[in-house]
């Protein structure tokens, strides 16, 4: 075990709906997901003295939203960054709290992702796009498609390995009262929907949505006092990077993401393997990640994610369950902080669902009724690996 493994707890969440277009500020959302995450853990604004958050220049920044809700800060950040932030964000909150430059720490994503700035629609938003915008290589779609593909052809697997995760995370969110797209899908449909850069289709891509969502974290001292049911941070890495870190895809294994050089010192710090997880969010954006992140993360090996997801072994009463809320494909976009946020609600035993006394974590288990809990939510992993960079964290239940 680390010697900060269980130190310090998430002990509030808060999340606005998933929209097509909210008609507010970014101000706005955020401002209602931290108000949702301090009454979720019970405390008041005055309790909270740090606020970090990252977006693409389309976020209201943190010193706005402690204006906004009348917080004197100890410490505020703003970081430039998508994918794989909120769990980097989550190891730096630690040591924030361990260094005592703060004693709770709220970090948020905001976003109007569909009505206002879209990813892909600002072609030199990235320092590299100079080197992509005169051949038409300009949104995320297509950065990731090439190595998809490539991926495809050195493994020899075949698109079905797209849609087994794109319709196990559809049915996850057929379970989920506030995810965007709740229509069950089959592989028929993944494979007749329309092409979007090959090999992606429709039905591999995220939903883009206005979104808001928020986290809090203390020490487990504090965390006693609490709400709600503290859930543990065991440990966690932040944006560990590949031999080139900038994304150009010159590195010398190209399906070797950033996870590969820190998966030891994830699990080795939490005391555990990626064999003794409960279930574990997968940063979703589109459905080629997966594949390539349960390889990464050591859940199987290269070349093996599409036997590995095969027969529902990812479903929520498979093997590994995998985006219990229907992830970013069909729950809805927030640069993956609605993953952790789903983990946490697992990990309290508390998903929302049609229980009758699922708030109080008593659950039927009844897929056909709504009830999405994973029956052993002890251990769970939420890791987010891109291309180029790759964050975890590892969480436990009280």
């Amino acid at each position: 075990m680390g010697t900060l493994s269980d130190k310090y707890c998430i002990v509030g969440i808060g999340q606005t709906a998933f929209m097509t277009n909210s008609g507010r500020s970014t101000l706005s959302l955020v401002c209602e997901a931290l108000k949702k995450a301090l009454d979720d853990a019970g405390m008041k604004p005055g309790d909270l003295d740090a606020i970090t958050s990252f977006g693409h220049g389309d976020c209201a920044g943190a010193a706005a939203v402690a204006t906004a809700m009348g917080i004197r800060l100890n410490y505020y950040m703003d970081v430039d960054g998508g994918g794989s932030s909120t769990e980097s964000l989550i190891t730096h909150a630690i040591g924030l709290l361990e260094a005592g430059a703060c004693k709770a720490i709220a970090i948020y994503r905001g976003q109007n992702g569909r009505s206002g700035r879209r990813m892909g629609q600002q072609p030199g938003d990235r320092p590299d796009s100079q080197f992509r915008m005169h051949w038409g290589w300009t949104a995320p779609v297509q950065w990731f498609a090439m190595p998809a593909m490539r991926y495809l052809q050195e493994t020899g697997t075949s698109t079905r390995a797209f849609g087994e995760i794109a319709v196990t995370h559809r049915y996850h969110a057929s379970l989920n009262p506030k995810a965007m797209s709740r229509e069950p899908i089959t592989m028929e449909d993944h494979q007749n929907s329309r092409w979007i850069a090959k090999p992606f289709r429709l039905l591999d891509c995220c939903r883009e949505s206005d979104n808001a969502g928020v986290l809090i974290i203390t020490s487990r001292e504090r965390a006693f006092d609490m709400k709600q049911p503290p859930v543990y941070i065991m440990s966690a890495v932040a944006r560990t990077t590949t031999p080139n870190p900038a994304w150009t895809f010159g590195n010398p294994i190209l399906h070797r993401a950033g996870g590969h050089y820190s998966r030891e010192r994830l699990f080795g710090q939490a005391g555990v393997s990626p064999r003794d997880l409960d279930f574990v969010s997968l940063y979703d954006a589109f459905t080629y990640e997966c594949l390539l992140q349960y390889e990464t993360w050591g859940f199987c090996g290269h070349g093996e994610a599409g036997e590995f997801v095969k027969d529902g072994r990812t479903r929520l009463d498979g093997v590994l369950p995998t985006n219990t809320g229907g992830g970013l494909l069909s729950e809805g976009y927030v640069h993956g902080l609605n993953l952790v946020l789903e983990n946490v609600r697992q990990l309290r035993h508390r998903a929302d669902d049609a229980c009758p006394r699922g708030h109080e974590g008593i659950h039927t288990y009844d897929r056909t009724k709504g009830c999405r809990q994973v029956k052993k939510a002890h251990l769970a992993a939420s890791l987010a690996s891109i291309e180029e960079n790759s964050s975890g964290v590892i969480m436990r239940s009280t």
